[in-house]
């Protein structure tokens, strides 16, 4: 399963970078960053070596057995005081 997940967004970002970039990434450049699994269902953040702050959200569901990709880009780390 995160081998799965791992493989997802390596393909992913390989199919959607910029040509001009130049930069093909390896299941090496990819690592989990959550996993959790319940009954049939998982589901993982994952993320890459890349700093191009993107992050992605793999949900499987084990009933219609498909995994869905969200992909987000963290704009800002802000402090709030309590």
């Amino acid at each position: 399963m995160q081998e799965k997940a791992r493989r997802i967004v390596m393909d992913y970002f390989n199919s959607h970078v910029d040509v001009t970039d130049g930069v093909q990434i390896t299941m090496d450049d990819v690592y989990i960053v959550w996993f959790s699994k319940t009954l049939q269902n998982w589901k993982a953040l994952v993320s890459t070596t890349v700093p191009d702050n993107k992050y992605y959200e793999l949900t499987y569901d084990g009933d219609k057995k498909r995994t869905y990709v969200d992909v987000y880009v963290k704009l800002e780390n802000v402090t709030v005081n309590d």
